[in-house]
């Protein structure tokens, strides 16, 4: 029997709009694990946003940062962290811009600005997670993975065209992740598959959100969330239900994986 694996992607996937996971998901994603299926999530998210959901789930092979940090069966086998001399000019653009960042490494999240409306309604409302650690300096002496600019959607065009080096991708209405150029979830998948040596065509992912279009893409089944932004389903193969409306077990079945 050849090897299969499914990749979800978390937040308006696994995760609904309460961050809770239907009964269904994890039921699946068992089923899954007792067919021999590898499981892995691939997601924006730092590694220590979603530890409680790893453990929860039995996931070790996880893909965050949009691809710069790849783990496999609980060791990391892919890192690539932000080039120091390019942040300095993202941060310099951002300052005059008046831009909050944050910085992000696996265990942390940091911020130069210490009380921001935008940060807070993202991380706190949206992410249900803590505030970031101010900490201004932190990229200067620290790996970074994945940073945080917070702009409006039409001022996005000022950082594509000054700073090409990376590759900016809008996942909040107030917030743009910054990654290395070239950089997405389908560079982390492309690195487990190979490890694992899964042909591409036996590889699915669940996703929703615009940093999952080049995943749907890639992967040989690509499946989005009927939640999901028009573009993801653009990209997909299959459209598949809402996450509350048992759309991961729904598409699971669909294609004979459980």
């Amino acid at each position: 029997m050849e090897k299969k694996i499914v990749f979800f992607d978390i937040d308006g996937t696994l995760y609904n709009r309460e961050k809770k996971i239907p009964k269904s998901t994890i039921h699946a994603i068992e089923r899954l694990k007792e067919k021999n299926i590898y499981v892995a999530i691939a997601t924006g998210r730092a590694p220590f946003m979603y530890a409680d959901l790893r453990k929860r789930l039995g996931i070790d092979n996880y893909i965050s940062f949009n691809g710069s940090h790849v783990v496999l069966k609980g060791k990391v086998i892919h890192k690539q962290p932000l080039p120091l001399e390019k942040l300095k000019q993202l941060e310099r653009l951002a300052t005059k811009l008046h831009h909050p960042m944050i910085y992000l490494d696996e265990h942390e999240h940091y911020t130069n600005e210490k009380n921001h409306p935008h940060i807070r309604e993202s991380i706190i409302n949206d992410l249900k997670l803590h505030y970031p650690i101010y900490e201004p300096n932190f990229y200067l002496h620290n790996d970074v993975y994945q940073a945080l600019v917070y702009c409006e959607p039409h001022e996005e065009h000022i950082y594509h065209k000054q700073l090409n080096c990376f590759h900016f991708v809008r996942w909040h209405r107030y917030s743009v992740d910054v990654l290395p150029y070239g950089g997405s979830k389908a560079n982390g998948i492309k690195k487990i598959l190979e490890m694992l040596n899964i042909d591409r065509q036996n590889s699915y992912a669940f996703g929703d959100g615009l940093n999952d279009v080049e995943m749907l893409e890639y992967v040989g089944t690509g499946i989005a969330m009927g939640n999901g932004h028009e573009k993801a389903k653009a990209s997909a193969n299959f459209v598949t239900k809402a996450v509350d409306e048992d759309g991961i077990e729904y598409a699971l079945c669909r294609f004979g994986l459980i």
